[in-house]
């Protein structure tokens, strides 16, 4: 099959014929790496597929999967699903058994695989109210169907024959995936994505990341539910790359320091989150030690690319690299060459900063309907911008409507919503999607992305208030690790912080606050307010008038995907963030 990969399975099976791996995946067992060849990967997933067949499963047939981590049977199950020509859909691991009912049953799903013991109790009490046949499990549970079984179901190689032929009618705009936004409000939506828009948009971002085929490690943390991720496992496919699973997210800092990847594909709230613990960490350093951390920390924040600061800047940079940045690389195992970003907006002061320590930062932009990218950064050909997420992607075209927002159209727009049609009509106009966001193409041909149509407002003097931007800004702040913007036809715009407690607590520290490690005591102190307002007070001064943040309250709770507060991909569900604090909204705005 030396034709180019027209399937989602042809990406392994044309590395088999090409380039086959000893290394493609890597697990850690027992405190080792255990590889998977890319041989052993195709034998698995075509004993899967054969049992997939014994069990009735037929072409269109939905199939969910839901694993807590990354791992090699989820790849092995995607191509066995998707060469018999059924369709994945894979769930999230944190949403409740509720969301489960909802999306199996929506999805029409009649078997669902589970990674682990918890997976498989939350999918099991909803089960009899599904049309779910049966639950099959990665790890050996009681009174649940194993992968080994499925393995020894499939060991009989007389219906491989059907597997070859299903295989041959598996068309590129045949449907592969249905993926349920994670939902930042409202019901999750299953966007329909075919084998083409995800194999084309593979191939043409292949082409706009700055990599050749060959012998580099990646790491797999981020959800593979998550279009990202799963883009990015079909990508190092077709480049060959080795690909580990990071044991857990919180073992990432040590199995990255293991693995020494050469690239990873973050999110903005974990390159947030690393950032933090480094200045943390340089907060509590002293003398020589601290004075040089924050002089590479500001002349980090003065970066900017193509040598444009001058050789005496770079003089400066080549001494904070060798003295400061130099530990920064080796936390992330000392190879990488680049970080995509995606998801989420990212502070242009961080990727200045990374970028300026010798770990570029390329923001890019996609979503789940988009299969996903739509642009990107990149330091070829003077491609890269801080504050953009880059030029559009070959074979793709963007415009922007008369209200700004951004219009997508190419191969890689989705087939449309599961089971909705009218929500289809209106995303998808004329072959334009309409993505709701609004942005801008500058001179050069960088897209810039301004805010969330839906999440824009109006306060009541008839002035728009865009919150990620006002957002962005404020979470420059080391004391500030969430916050969102309210006042919608309200006299002004004012804000919802979640205090970055651990910057804060050892802050009160040194300033003989007593709390007794309550949050709740700490953030009621009058000098914690106080210096929250010196923030805000200096974030006001990049703001137009009306945009000015005119007063706050703090949340003693951190916001995260457990507590409802977050998406699985660390976005903010605005909706129940307001509903969870309308006490503190009330208190703003009836005071």
């Amino acid at each position: 099959m030396t034709n180019k990969p027209t399937r989602l399975f042809d990406f392994a099976y044309q590395q088999l014929e090409l380039n086959p791996q000893s290394k493609l995946f890597n697990t850690k067992v027992d405190n080792e790496w255990i590889a998977t060849s890319t041989q052993n990967y195709l034998e698995q997933a075509n004993i899967i597929s054969r049992a997939l067949l014994r069990l009735g499963i037929k072409p269109n047939d939905k199939i969910a999967v839901v694993t807590s981590t990354n791992r090699v049977e989820w790849s092995i199950l995607d191509i066995a699903i998707l060469q018999i020509g059924a369709v994945n859909v894979p769930l999230y691991p944190t949403i409740s058994s509720s969301d489960y009912q909802y999306i199996i049953n929506h999805s029409d799903a009649v078997l669902c695989f589970v990674s682990d013991k918890d997976l498989a109790e939350k999918v099991s009490k909803i089960k009899d109210k599904t049309h779910l046949t049966a639950i099959y499990s990665f790890d050996i549970i009681n009174d649940i169907s194993s992968w080994e079984f499925l393995l020894e179901l499939g060991k009989d190689t007389s219906n491989q024959n059907e597997v070859d032929e299903l295989k041959k009618c598996v068309l590129p705009e045949n449907l592969a995936t249905i993926i349920y936004t994670s939902g930042t409000t409202g019901t999750p939506k299953g966007v329909m994505l075919s084998h083409k828009n995800i194999v084309e948009n593979t191939i043409v971002s292949a082409k706009a990341l700055d990599f050749q085929p060959g012998s580099y490690k990646v790491l797999s943390y981020l959800p593979v539910c998550h279009i990202f991720e799963r883009f990015a496992l079909y990508y190092y496919q077709l480049m060959g790359f080795e690909i580990y699973f990071a044991e857990s997210i919180e073992k990432l800092g040590k199995n990255l320091k293991e693995v020494k990847p050469h690239f990873i594909p973050v999110v903005p709230r974990l390159l947030e989150k690393i950032y933090d613990k480094i200045v943390d960490k340089g907060s509590n350093l002293s003398g020589i030690k601290k004075l040089l951390f924050f002089w590479s920390l500001d002349l980090g924040k003065k970066y900017k690319p193509y040598k444009e600061n001058g050789w005496w800047y770079h003089f400066q940079l080549s001494i904070a690299k060798k003295l400061v940045f130099s530990k920064w690389r080796e936390a992330l195992g000392g190879n990488i060459k680049f970080l995509v970003t995606g998801s989420a907006p990212m502070q242009p002061l961080l990727i200045k900063i990374f970028t300026a320590a010798g770990i570029p930062v390329f923001e890019g932009y996609g979503m789940t309907e988009t299969s996903p990218g739509i642009s990107v950064n990149d330091f070829r050909n003077y491609c890269f911008k801080i504050g953009t997420v880059g030029k559009v992607m070959d074979g793709i075209e963007v415009k922007i409507a008369e209200d700004g927002e951004i219009l997508v159209k190419g191969s890689n727009i989705m087939m449309g919503y599961y089971k909705n049609a009218t929500l289809t009509n209106k995303t998808i106009i004329n072959n334009w999607l309409h993505t709701g966001d609004i942005g801008e193409l500058d001179q050069d041909g960088f897209l810039k992305i301004t805010d969330r149509k839906k999440e824009m407002f109006k306060t009541s003097g008839g002035k728009y208030i865009a919150p990620a931007v006002l957002e962005g800004k404020l979470k420059e702040s080391r004391f500030i690790e969430q916050v969102m913007i309210i006042g919608e036809s309200k006299k002004m715009p004012a804000a919802i912080i979640q205090p970055h407690f651990e910057f804060l607590v050892e802050w009160a520290k040194r300033k003989n606050l007593t709390f007794n490690n309550s949050n709740e005591v700490l953030i009621g102190k009058k000098k914690v307010k106080k210096r929250i307002q010196k923030e805000i007070d200096k974030a006001n001064s990049s703001f137009g008038k009306w945009e000015q943040i005119k007063a706050f309250e703090l949340t003693s709770e951190i916001w995260s995907v457990d507590n409802g507060l977050l998406t699985p991909t660390l976005k903010m569900k605005r909706r129940e963030i307001l509903k969870k604090y309308k006490n503190l909204h009330d208190k703003i705005y009836d005071s």
